[in-house]
């Protein structure tokens, strides 16, 4: 079987299984083969279980042969961000602290694809425990983006992006908390969807920070987005946070809004220093086409752009502190040989196995959550903040329907040319704040630089309206080739 499906929307996939031009496993097969060639040198997987995989095809293609298929899905393959709990697999958070723990239980989200007979293959590398923007931050190895290897294929869901990015599976999860599917989806050329928060479960997700803390999908067509979000959303008695709303049939809702002309709300913040002249020539050029297709662009103003980072970095630490101090070396993590005490335990433990960038945002957590801090300067102004980010785009959303704006600042940089922190948490400047808001939004490639680099479109939406973004988005798709194209490799 030709590696080239794998590149083809999933309708061509679900298409094929149906007609019996191929078997799950041929399909799962050609995933594993293209995984092994090309995992030199991407390195997107932390671990896959062949046997196992291979096992879910099979019992996918004996229900197809009997008529009982369990949906139109059935038999197709999906990665899983390694922060997803799969029963009988490992479940590290790309940490030396969890290096050894293996799930005893599915996430909801997992249990979901698995009703719908999907093939669950391989854990994908991503930053450790969601904390970062570039893929440097995992303990075990760095993911390379497809379009140049040198380069980062952006975080925390770096795996995830780079392996649909190269073919490797033609769908996967992520998590998304300040931008970690947008983000990775931009520079690797990719569509990554981050509903609105309580869309869907949370159960079964290793916490990075709850309030921000939402699943999604990478995949490589807006079609393909919306199929696979209709499986994973939905309440959850399980997550009390999760919506406790109808979710509409994003396809079919998709299909009444073809030909529908929407108002478009440009920001004239997200356009100013700071944006790579080529990435603003890209999305300049998305924008006049939308305005040729009868859209109607409007200018409007979202003032509180600037203060995104900084309340997000409070608020997220904050969460992550408090999250992560389950890893103490008593219960399941790692327990440091050398600890003598229980003090020990805690401390050398978290020590030993943590890595720089979670040790920091633990400590900035702790520091804004202590007592004099909290309530007189840090934790409690970042939420005032929130809410007045919040009610800067409802206010934009009365007079458009979507907003549209780069997804990123710049393309995928070199690996290790971003030396500070500060540069890497300033490339989450255009996503951070949607997080914020509990927003929809979704990046698709809209343009490539001179050096062949993809740019990504980023569409905000109202809460619960991701059939508006997703449409949106596919009206540009439908004219574009850009998810067509294939890295180098």
């Amino acid at each position: 079987m030709k590696e080239e499906i794998l590149f083809q929307p999933l309708k061509d996939l679900i298409d094929g299984l149906s007609e019996k031009r191929f078997s799950s496993v041929e399909l799962t097969q050609t995933c594993i083969d293209r995984t092994q060639a090309c995992e030199p040198k991407i390195k997107a997987f932390l671990s896959f279980d062949r046997e196992k995989t291979l096992a879910e095809a099979r019992a996918s293609d004996e229900r197809r042969s009997k008529g009982q298929t369990l949906s139109e899905l059935d038999g197709i393959p999906i990665g899983l961000k390694d922060i997803f709990s799969e029963k009988g697999q490992p479940l590290t958070c790309a940490s030396r602290m969890l290096e050894h723990y293996v799930s005893p239980y599915d996430a909801t989200v997992v249990s979901r694809l698995k009703a719908s007979g999907m093939v669950c293959w391989g854990r994908l590398n991503m930053d450790e425990f969601a904390m970062g923007s570039t893929s440097e931050n995992s303990a075990f190895h760095v993911t390379c983006n497809p379009w140049d290897v040198t380069r980062i294929p952006g975080g925390s869901s770096s795996g995830s992006a780079a392996a649909v990015a190269a073919g490797e599976v033609p769908l996967a999860l992520g998590t998304d908390t300040g931008g970690s599917i947008r983000q990775p989806a931009a520079l690797c050329g990719v569509v990554g969807i981050k509903p609105t928060y309580g869309r869907v479960s949370r159960y079964g997700i290793v916490a990075f920070a709850s309030s921000l803390d939402q699943a999604g999908v990478f995949t490589r067509t807006v079609s393909g987005a919306a199929q696979i979000l209709q499986i994973l959303c939905g309440p959850d008695l399980k997550d009390a946070t999760s919506a406790r709303r109808p979710v509409p049939d994003f396809c079919a809702e998709m299909q009444k809004n073809v030909g529908r002309r929407w108002k478009l709300g440009v920001p004239e913040e997200y356009f100013r220093e700071g944006l790579d002249s080529e990435v603003k020539q890209s999305i300049e050029a998305a924008i006049d086409f939308y305005k040729r297709q009868g859209y109607l662009i409007q200018p409007i103003q979202l003032q509180t752009l600037e203060y995104g980072i900084p309340a997000y970095y409070v608020i997220a630490s904050a969460e992550a502190s408090s999250n992560l101090a389950r890893y103490d070396g008593i219960r399941y993590t790692y327990r440091s040989p050398s600890a003598k005490t229980v003090e020990e335990v805690f401390a050398r433990s978290r020590s030993e196995r943590l890595g720089p960038e979670v040790k920091r945002r633990i400590l900035l957590g702790l520091y804004v959550l202590s007592s004099g801090k909290y309530d007189s300067y840090f934790y409690d102004k970042a939420q005032k903040v929130r809410r007045l980010i919040y009610d800067d785009f409802q206010k934009a959303f009365q007079s458009v329907d979507a907003i549209v704006t780069p997804t990123s600042p710049t393309v995928a940089t070199k690996i290790g040319e971003k030396s500070t922190p500060l540069s890497v948490y300033l490339s989450d400047i255009y996503t951070v704040s949607v997080s914020l808001a509990g927003l929809p939004a979704l990046s698709i490639p809209c343009g490539f630089t001179a050096s062949k680099l993809p740019i990504g479109l980023q569409l905000i939406g109202k809460p619960f309206e991701e059939s508006t973004i997703l449409s949106i988005a596919e009206a540009f798709e439908s004219q574009h080739d850009y998810w067509q194209q294939k890295p180098p490799l």
